[in-house]
């Protein structure tokens, strides 16, 4: 059985005991989370939120892209969110690859993505400009409650960023 047959069965057990919570999709707390997809952060058990609290955006590093910035302001919008939480952490993959990684691909396929690979060897720094793009971008309402945080995978502790 593939790893995707797998979780199509846990769904058919998870749908036999599910009930319908209630609630639409605005966000409980009024926050968005930005955070790395790392399969080391469980963002709902560290920071203690339950379903239905909080808008989660992930990729990879938490970056704070083109899609990034639109998630959010969608959120912000159309579904009522205020404030903003961006989550890296320790050990991320993206310091330890560089933009030539777009080289690669390209000479692997043929074609140069027009991604940037955002890779990183200051967390901390990341985190920083994360925090200024969101801060100064013109088509979010809400950037006066930007916060942004490490997240030690070794741990469990945030710090946060100032």
């Amino acid at each position: 059985m593939s790893v995707t047959d797998q979780l199509v069965k846990s769904n058919k057990d998870y749908a036999a005991a599910f009930t319908d919570p209630g609630m639409d999709a605005r966000p409980v707390l009024h926050v968005a989370i930005v955070a790395c997809m790392d399969a080391r952060l469980d963002l709902h058990a560290a920071l203690g939120l339950e379903l239905g609290d909080c808008h989660t955006i992930r990729n990879a590093g938490g970056v704070v892209t083109d899609d990034v910035i639109r998630s959010l302001t969608i959120s912000q919008h159309k579904l009522g969110t205020r404030s903003i939480v961006l989550i890296h952490h320790t050990g991320c993959g993206l310091e330890a690859i560089t933009e030539d990684f777009r080289t690669e691909l390209e000479m692997a396929v043929g074609q140069r993505p027009a991604w940037a690979v955002e890779a990183f060897r200051d967390v901390d720094q990341d985190v920083r400009q994360s925090m200024q793009r969101v801060r100064t971008n013109p088509f979010l309402l809400h950037t006066d409650d930007v916060r942004g945080f490490v997240f030690d995978v070794k741990t469990g502790l945030v710090r946060e960023i100032r």
